[in-house]
């Protein structure tokens, strides 16, 4: 599944071509669950406020139309398409981050790649940086690589205000 300069309206995209997916306009879509007028779960594509911004991104996904990702990109960078929202919960697990730093994910999906670079600069942290620290230090733990990945420390004297430094660990890796 992937359109290049197809007229991609997210809110006419089916459940399984939502998510990864950027509308003609440069903006990327999102799968959210409701509850229809049954009281079942139901789900609709929805156009996000979250622009594709960079020139080779869209680029490289081919110019200026809308792109729905390949379900080769999906399993070569083990992201879910049923997923609902848009978030960086992917950059707490570790295998979740070991496949996006995979040669087959990184180099060869730049529009998954680029999504989640986008999160971990939210974060506070470059995908770049976790994924080589993450070679360097494969038997280390998601949360520890993220909060010795260059987040400035809060105030002195205060380590309230690090990035996941207050919670314990929740993984066992």
């Amino acid at each position: 599944m992937f359109f290049v300069g197809a007229n991609i309206i997210c809110e006419d995209l089916t459940k399984e071509e939502c998510s990864f997916a950027i509308s003609s306009w440069g903006k990327r879509c999102v799968l959210e669950n409701f509850e229809d007028k049954k009281g079942r779960v139901a789900y609709q594509c929805r156009t996000s406020e979250v622009v594709v911004e960079s020139i080779d991104i869209m680029s490289s996904l081919g110019g200026g139309g809308g792109y729905i990702e390949t379900e080769e990109c999906v399993k070569a960078c083990g992201v879910n398409r049923n997923a609902t929202g848009i978030s960086s919960d992917a950059l707490l697990d570790k295998h979740s981050v070991v496949t996006l730093c995979s040669p087959q994910c990184y180099y060869k999906c730049p529009n998954i790649v680029d999504l989640h670079s986008n999160l971990a600069i939210g974060e506070g942290v470059s995908l770049g940086d976790l994924c080589e620290q993450q070679r360097s230090h494969p038997d280390r733990n998601m949360i520890e690589l993220l909060s010795s990945s260059g987040v400035a420390d809060g105030p002195v004297g205060s380590n309230k205000h690090r990035l996941f430094s207050a919670a314990p660990s929740p993984f066992s890796f």
